[in-house]
């Protein structure tokens, strides 16, 4: 039997951790005076008064949440805290319609980028900062936060943690979920701090160092400029492009980089991979982009670097419209959609690893109908891959390409032509932010309908999860009492 005490009590305090956030988007709007803190404020109170009174329940059970209460406090959390999430913009009149309201609340939360903003400059800096405020909350996600301090509450976090961590991999930077938490948070928010400095430097105004940091680092791609990141110059595009690389890069790595432990970071075969698709994929880009257009050689490289840069991590910031280079190269950028970076990142996607333990163990089968009685085991990391895993991915992948014809069909049914409709389910179930068709880079998902928009938000949260973590839900497995 599911306990569902402790489920109501955990996502009563995450909700009440959003109304926490949203305090912080008042004192921004207070001091632009920018008009927005009533509603800022309101939003605040409505969580904490729905959140409070579900933290407050107590449970006799055991302390330690199970494998279906964890997976039900993901899925039923996520929802609340998107729900929530997008109340500030219902109540300020900046984004007024629900399912709007709804979408650009799931696509920061998700950190997928989309928007239905059509003049971002004009929202009000509160509004801003609680926008790009959700996607920082979401990039490593505000549960793996909240299990450092789950001992508090009287509640375990390992269950937590397995059902929301992004990617297929559970390196420990520490035996305890807790410091774990605690170790990639910190190196999380000093990143971030790291590139608000930088930007700052580069003469970008606080406000919007501030928004750009944490929507980089939370591989989200919001920013506060409707011409995204081509509104600033090289020096900040390139800064951007190296903050980008290391927010796809799996957060153990970043630990043993800082710990200067480079043979261990070097011997990771994922990281070696992401490193090398993504210096490939720039070169190859660079030269078709300088044969095709009439850019210098600097700015094909540049423009290259950042689009492939943002669209491998999941990040979706925009520096130009890579649709108008060439179709081959429109397709190029259709299939980064696909890729994703590293698990154990705050980028979306399949992830890298998936990837490169398909090809492998498809690489290997070839040796294997050659010999059928030899042993050939698949190694990642000079581990071996264990048959469970790799049945796991090979399932992911087949669910994930299942998903993106459903939700294609699905699109193309509504009415939307064949571009705009794999465009648009391709960028959300990866949380990218930008496709193709009329969802491309200097387009955005204003003139969808409410259904589509719903449809693809829902899209989104699946990608985000990692989609068993929601489709496990819909099993009958997942209600029985044994």
């Amino acid at each position: 039997m599911i306990n569902f005490k402790p489920v109501i009590r955990v996502i009563g305090f995450l909700i009440s951790v959003i109304g926490g956030f949203m305090l912080l988007s008042v004192g921004v709007s207070w001091y632009y005076k920018s008009g927005d803190g009533w509603a800022l404020m309101l939003s605040a109170f409505i969580c904490l008064a729905a959140g409070v009174p579900g933290l407050m329940i107590k449970s006799d059970a055991e302390h330690n949440i199970r494998k279906r209460e964890g997976y039900l406090i993901v899925a039923l959390g996520w929802l609340g805290m998107v729900s929530f999430s997008a109340l500030p913009y219902i109540l300020s009149g900046v984004i007024p319609g629900i399912p709007d309201a709804i979408f650009e609340s799931v696509s920061g939360m998700t950190t997928t980028g989309a928007s239905v903003l059509t003049d971002i400059e004009s929202v009000p800096q509160g509004i801003l900062f609680w926008r790009s405020l959700t996607q920082w909350i979401g990039g490593m996600g505000i549960i793996v936060l909240t299990v450092a301090i789950f001992p508090l509450l009287g509640i375990g976090g390992i269950e937590l943690f397995v059902a929301e961590a992004p990617g297929p991999t559970s390196d420990k930077l520490h035996p305890r979920i807790r410091e774990t938490a605690k170790r990639l948070w910190l190196i999380y928010v000093s990143l971030t701090g790291v590139l608000a400095i930088c930007l700052v430097l580069l003469g970008m105004s606080v406000f919007d160092a501030v928004n750009h940091a944490f929507t980089t680092m939370a591989t989200g791609g919001f920013s506060t400029k409707n011409a995204s990141m081509s509104y600033y110059g090289p020096a900040v595009q390139y800064v951007v492009i190296i903050f980008m690389f290391l927010a796809g890069t799996n957060y153990t790595v970043l630990y043993y980089s800082l710990k200067r432990r480079f043979g261990t970071v070097w011997n990771s075969d994922e990281f070696r991979a992401y490193l090398l698709i993504v210096v490939v994929a720039i070169l190859l880009v660079t030269g078709r982009v300088y044969a095709v257009t009439d850019l210098s050689l600097e700015q094909a490289f540049r423009d290259s670097a950042f689009q492939i840069v943002s669209l491998i991590t999941t990040t979706g910031f925009v520096s130009a419209d890579y649709t108008a280079w060439s179709s081959g190269l429109t397709m190029f950028f259709f299939i980064l959609l696909f890729v994703g970076a590293s698990a154990g990142s705050t980028s979306g996607g399949i992830k890298i690893i998936r990837h490169l333990v398909f090809f492998k163990n498809s690489f290997f089968e070839f040796k294997r109908i050659l010999h059928p009685r030899a042993i050939v085991p698949l190694k990642i990391n000079q581990k071996r891959v264990r048959g469970r895993v790799i049945t796991h991915i090979i399932i992911f992948l087949l669910l994930y390409l299942s998903l993106f014809l459903f939700g294609s069909i699905v699109l193309s049914v509504m009415g939307y032509d064949f571009m705009t409709a794999i465009g648009a389910v391709a960028t959300s179930l990866g949380n990218v932010g930008p496709g193709v068709g009329d969802v491309g880079p200097v387009d955005n998902f204003a003139w969808l309908s409410g259904n589509a928009k719903l449809f693809l938000s829902f899209l989104m949260l699946l990608g985000r999860l990692e989609l068993f973590t929601i489709l496990v839900l819909f099993t009958p497995y997942f209600w029985k009492s044994n």
